[in-house]
């Protein structure tokens, strides 16, 4: 099984890769599938159904515009993200959509998408069934996949595997463990980054994979620069306050805060990216999924603390920081999980706190050795995080994580460069860890808002 990097980071929109991103592709894969079985325009009504962590926060999460606009055929990084709500009024208020953009049938959204919080299916937490219906009622097309993290789908015959995308590519430099990655390094003279940059060449030419990454960085930064200057009250309910475009002003300004701590003024940046990014996220923006939604502002807050405050960054150092962290992403990937609904906050935040360490630590001369220490180290310190979002929106706690996260990759890949890269526990066995502590996790804590902050939470 191989993965790529532009599997692990994509372009879409907030607020959530698997409550938004994964379940609007899937509602476009399910009308292509009508389409090549001839049945697209013999469907009358569609009815969604969304099971276990998309039926108890997807109403939060944006899951049902999300399936509705899929239906029409709209892709998460091609959608723009001003044209969703006025598009949702539209068909509620006409009670009509467009199936995969032609064929007009009549839809209910009230009635159409189906929450199911109690009834989890078995193989994923975010579960969703499709259904299509003719003019006499008959199903013409049922269709049954899961969201399992970072805007990944995976069909009904897959519950068997694990909860990955099978592809059979062919790779330069296999590895499926980071024991295998440094013995590739360690064999073949080379960095995780030209591990990475070889594996890529499976897909696509050396040109695409330098302006592949380049985009995305371009997405990051827009993303950031979007959110200094967007204010006002995110979406929801809960009235939280937009603080990046404040905190941009503030440091433009040179307030008595840089006078309280001028040695870790940097700190201040790097919160202002983070915040920025998730307040995005949290509004429905564009942003790119690194390697989930919810965790979207840890890797860019770290790159832009390279670019900005390490000597000699430069778009070399941009883009071994992208292929590094995409390595370790893949790790998380195929030996642990990058779902929330899985395996609780730690392995979103966790693994892009990882991620990002690694990179930076790539970005500044470090080893395989030190690289993955640095992983190691900031997977480690967020092992048995829960992911309990308020009224199950991607706002409290998650936007002030994303921060917190950006300074702890720093510190680690900081830890990790003073060392030598030998250490006491090896990022695989914390991986493993992950993975077990999700196991043995409450559902209550795996973003269902039944647990935690969720429910302590008074309002006022």
């Amino acid at each position: 099984m191989a993965t790529s990097l532009f599997d692990m980071f994509t372009i879409g929109i907030g607020p959530s890769s698997s409550h938004t991103v994964g379940p609007m592709k899937a509602a476009c894969r399910f009308v292509d599938q009508l389409a090549a079985e001839g049945h697209k325009h013999k469907v009358a009504r569609v009815r969604v159904d969304l099971y276990g962590s998309l039926g108890a926060t997807g109403e939060g999460h944006g899951t049902g515009p999300a399936v509705v606009l899929g239906l029409e055929g709209h892709k998460p990084d091609e959608i723009d993200p001003e044209a969703i709500a006025p598009r949702m009024a539209a068909i509620n208020a006409s009670n009509t959509l467009n199936l995969g953009g032609d064929h007009a049938i009549g839809f209910v959204t009230s009635t159409d998408v189906v929450y199911h919080p109690d009834q989890v299916l078995p193989f994923h937490p975010n579960g969703m069934t499709y259904t299509a219906f003719d003019e006499a009622g008959q199903t013409l097309h049922e269709k049954t996949c899961y969201s399992v993290g970072g805007g990944f789908v995976v069909d009904d015959q897959a519950k068997e595997a694990d909860p990955v995308v099978a592809d059979n590519t062919a790779l330069t430099y296999p590895f499926n463990s980071g024991r295998a990655l440094l013995q590739q390094c360690a064999d073949h003279g080379l960095s995780i980054a030209d591990i990475m940059w070889a594996n890529e060449q499976a897909w696509r030419t050396e040109a695409d994979i330098r302006t592949g990454l380049l985009r995305l960085w371009q997405a990051m930064r827009e993303c950031v620069q979007a959110g200094i200057h967007h204010e006002g009250i995110l979406p929801g309910g809960l009235n939280v306050k937009r603080r990046a475009a404040l905190l941009y002003r503030s440091l433009n300004d040179k307030t008595r805060v840089d006078l309280i701590s001028p040695s870790l003024g940097a700190l201040d940046w790097v919160n202002l990216y983070a915040l920025a990014v998730n307040e995005e996220n949290a509004a429905g923006g564009r942003v790119v999924t690194a390697p989930t939604n919810g965790a979207a502002g840890i890797i860019p807050a770290v790159m832009h603390y390279y670019r900005e405050f390490c000597p000699g960054a430069d778009e070399a150092g941009i883009i071994r920081f992208m292929l590094t962290a995409g390595a370790i992403g893949i790790l998380f990937k195929e030996n642990a999980s990058i779902s929330g609904a899985e395996v609780g906050c730690q392995g979103e935040v966790g693994s892009a706190c990882a991620m990002a360490a690694a990179g930076l630590a790539a970005a500044t001369g470090g080893s395989p050795g030190q690289i993955e220490n640095a992983a190691e180290i900031g997977l480690e310190h967020h092992l048995g995080m829960t992911c309990d979002p308020i009224a199950g929106l991607v706002q409290v706690p998650c936007i002030e994580r994303n921060a917190i996260a950006s300074a702890k990759a720093i510190n680690a890949a900081i830890m990790a460069m003073r060392g030598n890269g030998e250490h006491f526990v090896s990022l695989d066995k914390a991986l493993h860890t992950m993975r077990e502590t999700g196991k043995d996790m409450l559902d209550k804590y795996k973003e269902t808002s039944r647990g935690g902050l969720a429910v302590n939470f008074i309002e006022c």
